[in-house]
């Protein structure tokens, strides 16, 4: 026969409860969350598309972003890039967990964190790392521009792909994250594309650009290839801050500026 025990228990709204309950989550669902910075600007700027290409393309967009901070609250979130698919490349080869693969690419985009937070020194440009988040309305109005690194800190615990082996929550869904957490105005990715395209517009002449498109709409497309990680238009149908992702080209002069000012970037991704 079974002892039976009292549990030591706490009186709350949720005891008893498993916490995966249906009719439990849809009872909160919709419940207004409290924004931490509504006002912020999240700018990812991608480590293959922009800072790869060293001091021609990166400079002038920092200057561009140094200048905007002044007057438009900005958080700065770098990308890995070719440092990244060097160390994936090598560990996929020798048959490195996904988690571990996680670890190392977060690794690289840090280093990008400092190079970048160091040539943003005159616009008082600071390396952060992921777990300062909930010092930046302190920072900020300090005068502080934040640097972060966009490999989200899921490291060994990284989740299993669908397909394969490369972590899916990568630098862009790290800077998606962010922002939701902070309940941002805006996550702008930078990248080296007008926006977002049918097909690789490198490679195919006859590549389309898309100028406005839910993330539903997206993923039933099933493209070949995306401009983004396809997890951030995954998480973006749940999300409950950030509405909508921008795509700029930062090869352009004033592509932030003019997105910042309201104008229409190259491609919105809705939520729905």
């Amino acid at each position: 026969m079974a002892m039976k025990h009292a549990r030591f228990d706490v009186t709350s709204k949720l005891r008893g409860e498993s916490l995966v309950r249906r009719g439990l989550l849809e009872k909160y669902e919709g419940k207004p969350q409290i924004r931490l910075m509504p006002d912020l600007n999240v700018v990812k700027i991608g480590g293959h598309g922009i800072i790869d290409y060293g001091k021609e393309i990166l400079l002038p967009l920092l200057d561009e972003i140094g200048e905007l901070s002044r007057q438009n609250p900005i958080l700065v979130v770098t990308g890995g890039g070719v440092r990244v698919r060097h160390v994936l490349d090598v560990g996929l080869d020798l048959g490195m967990p996904t988690g571990i693969l996680a670890e190392l690419a977060g690794k690289i985009s840090e280093q990008n964190a400092i190079m970048v937070s160091t040539l943003l020194s005159r616009w008082k440009g600071m390396r952060i790392h992921t777990s300062d988040l909930l010092e930046l309305p302190m920072l900020m109005g300090l005068g502080v521009l934040p640097v972060t690194h966009g490999t989200p800190p899921y490291g060994l615990y990284e989740q299993p792909p669908e397909i394969g082996a490369i972590p899916p929550n990568r630098t862009d869904t790290g800077a998606f994250l962010a922002a939701e957490v902070l309940g941002a105005r805006n996550l702008i990715l930078v990248k080296n594309v007008d926006g977002l395209y049918t097909d690789n517009p490198f490679t195919n002449p006859e590549a389309k650009l898309i100028p406005d498109i839910t993330a539903s709409e997206l993923l039933a497309m099933n493209l070949e290839d995306l401009v983004l990680e396809r997890r951030v238009v995954e998480l973006l149908r749940y999300a409950k801050n950030i509405h909508e992702v921008k795509i700029v080209n930062g090869h352009k002069p004033g592509s932030i500026r003019n997105t910042l000012a309201g104008e229409k970037p190259g491609t919105v991704i809705r939520a729905r």
